[in-house]
């Protein structure tokens, strides 16, 4: 069992970290709100510190979860920042979705205090993490993530290295493209169902069983039907994710037509007020204009 710290307790973070403590490791939290760490502390033991320096303290391994590249920079650096309390020949593991260039930045400064770095981006959402089943796209040395790995077999279904520093956070972005242009047409079939009068869950039954089944079609249909949308991976977090998918194409030279149509449907949807609905709202906004 190892001596960890987790940095960052949101809707990801906190049952991460709780798995990471049922599997019999020492964990030491930290949040930047202050109260989210005493209540899981309250809920699962363990302890919690007032600073990232603090919470790292001994850490063999460091996890973090935050919200964008700001986040996850005032994490790590500066007097108070994880780097500047752990230890030569620790590892911290990135589980935030930021974008390959602050990976790369951190990972940098990282080596040159003599600490290993693992992107480690999560596919699966908050219900992949509460049930311990998420995949795992890793980027980094081949040593750091061997370190790592079995640690965050705690919560994963799937957890692979696919290259050097940032091809976990690129592997995210195919991941993040892949779902948009997936949730987009289950919203237009479902749509174009309903107008033509058919019934929607009888087809997707149907169809779920063919070549255009997904994880979208077979977990979100019903609750798109139903109009439900209060759950899930939010729309203000999509867009996040296809913005920094936008930024690194243009970086690349690639076209993302599909994505930036998709990511200005999000728009959107938040300019109805659905900002924290989930993504699969795609059909509300749809709907508005029946």
């Amino acid at each position: 069992m190892a001596k960890l710290a987790y940095l960052g307790l949101g809707v990801m973070g906190a049952p991460m970290a709780r798995h990471l403590a049922a599997a019999g490791h020492e964990v030491c939290v930290y949040n930047r709100t202050a109260a989210k760490a005493a209540a899981w502390v309250s809920a699962h033991g363990q302890r919690a510190a007032e600073t990232p320096r603090e919470a790292v303290q001994g850490a063999e391994i460091v996890f973090a979860c935050v919200g964008n590249d700001d986040d996850l920079r005032s994490v790590c650096r500066g007097p108070d920042g994880a780097f500047a309390g752990m230890a030569p020949g620790s590892v911290f593991v990135d589980h935030t979705t930021v974008s390959a260039g602050v990976t790369r930045e951190l990972a940098g400064a990282a080596r040159e205090a003599d600490i290993g770095f693992v992107d480690a981006p999560v596919s699966g959402g908050q219900a992949g993490a509460e049930n311990g089943v998420l995949s795992i796209m890793c980027g980094g040395a081949e040593e750091d993530f061997a370190r790592a790995e079995p640690v965050m077999a705690a919560y994963a279904r799937i957890c692979r290295r696919l290259g050097d520093s940032g091809a976990g956070q690129i592997a995210k972005m195919m991941n993040q493209i892949c779902i948009a242009g997936l949730v987009q047409g289950l919203a237009e079939a479902l749509h174009f169902g309903e107008r033509a009068g058919m019934d929607g869950r009888a087809v997707v039954e149907v169809i779920s069983q063919g070549a255009a089944g997904s994880w979208q079609m077979a977990n979100r249909h019903e609750t798109m039907l139903d109009g439900k949308f209060d759950h899930g991976f939010a729309v203000d977090w999509m867009r996040k994710d296809l913005g920094i998918c936008l930024k690194a194409a243009q970086e690349v030279g690639v076209a993302l037509p599909v994505t930036a149509l998709v990511d200005q449907f999000y728009a959107e949807v938040q300019a109805m007020g659905g900002g924290r609905w989930d993504t699969s709202s795609l059909l509300a906004r749809l709907r508005q204009f029946d």
